[in-house]
């Protein structure tokens, strides 16, 4: 029991450090404040560079791959290392070292899928590269994320894979209303449109470049 919270808490730890905020810092920068402020491989490349974005990813594939990893090598069971890969997770898109904000999480996701069930992390990948090619891949990356389950139905994948996409899901969604503590307009059809928006889109506005384009003091309008 002891070993099982010392992963999980571990997990939510490594999740923690966000290497978009350090990239962006070293390029004098807090990325919270540019395009969509998102702490994520995406906003690195948009506003740091690709090489940058490259290793931010390659960190974020890293800190969910590890505890999920570990506490299968652990012999502490598959949902204690499902519980690690969440909570790193969940320490990418609230980071303890961020006053809780952070990434969306679904490239650590994606990682922890990897040592879970590597079909449904290429399921979800290839749904979220074709939303890439449409240049919007929020939509596809969510709609990648809750076919899994009847992906894993259709090819007798682990049982596992719904408990895991129904928590992934909800962390999404709330991560995407919350925006970091980004403010909704005032009660009215403008807010429920940019909740709409944020569920579906994650954004704000109809415009997806001049959205990912913000910089400080320049707001977006569409």
């Amino acid at each position: 029991m002891i070993e099982s919270i010392l992963l999980i808490l571990g997990g939510y730890l490594l999740g923690s450090v966000s290497s978009a905020y350090l990239a962006g810092r070293l390029a004098g920068k807090d990325l919270r404040e540019y395009g969509s402020g998102n702490l994520g491989g995406s906003m690195v490349w948009e506003h740091v560079g690709p090489v940058a974005a490259i290793i931010a990813g390659l960190f974020d594939l890293f800190k969910a791959i590890f505890p999920t990893w570990l506490g299968l090598q652990l012999g502490l069971g598959e949902g204690v290392a499902v519980a690690a890969g969440l909570a790193a997770v969940a320490g990418h898109c609230w980071s303890l070292y961020l006053g809780f904000t952070g990434g969306r999480g679904l490239l650590s996701f994606f990682g922890m899928m990897l040592i879970i069930w590597p079909w449904g992390a290429l399921w979800f990948a290839g749904l979220t590269v074709v939303g890439w090619l449409f240049k919007d891949s929020a939509p596809w990356a969510l709609a990648g994320l809750i076919t899994m389950p009847l992906l894993a139905y259709l090819v007798g994948g682990p049982d596992i894979v719904a408990p895991i996409v129904a928590a992934m899901t909800l962390m999404a969604l709330a991560k995407r209303l919350e925006a970091n503590r980004r403010p909704l307009p005032p009660p009215g059809p403008e807010r429920r449109k940019v909740i709409l928006r944020r569920a579906f889109f994650d954004r704000d506005i109809a415009d997806h470049q001049a959205w990912i384009d913000q910089q400080p003091g320049r707001d977006a309008s569409g």
